[in-house]
């Protein structure tokens, strides 16, 4: 059986790393912790906000890895010599991940009451139109 995308459409040239992209986050998980809000604040101004109650900055890391934001957490268990008698806050450790548009860039982050603020904004390209010259031969 051939696969077939929209990237194959002949007006569609160039568009087989988009296609791609689509098909890996398809695959991706929907693994639902920690939750996060996705905002847009202006026209190019967006923000990314997880919420990581109980994560220190320093058991977080944010990079970007081809044009993917990738979000860490991994907590250090300190329940040594403790006997919980509930537990029901788990330190447990997640990645997060968010696929970002060409122009698209990390402008920093905060921490603020348990939630990881990450700020993008998009470039504005310099040139909308371009003349193509045509040569002779």
């Amino acid at each position: 059986m051939t696969k077939i995308s929209f990237a194959s459409h002949p007006f569609l040239l160039g568009f087989e790393q988009l296609d791609r992209l689509v098909e890996r986050t398809a695959k991706s998980g929907n693994e639902g912790y920690p939750p996060y809000n996705i905002e847009q604040s202006a026209e190019n101004v967006y923000r990314i906000t997880l919420a990581v109650a109980g994560f220190r900055e320093q058991d977080l890391s944010i990079t970007l890895e081809n044009a993917q934001l990738v979000i860490r957490g991994r907590q250090v268990d300190d329940s040594d010599g403790r006997m919980f008698l509930h537990r029901g806050i788990a330190a447990r450790q997640f990645q997060r991940s968010f696929v970002l548009a060409e122009g698209v860039e990390v402008g920093g982050a905060s921490m603020e009451n348990g939630l990881l603020h990450v700020d993008l904004r998009r470039a504005l390209p310099d040139t909308v139109v371009q003349t193509i010259e045509i040569s002779k031969k």
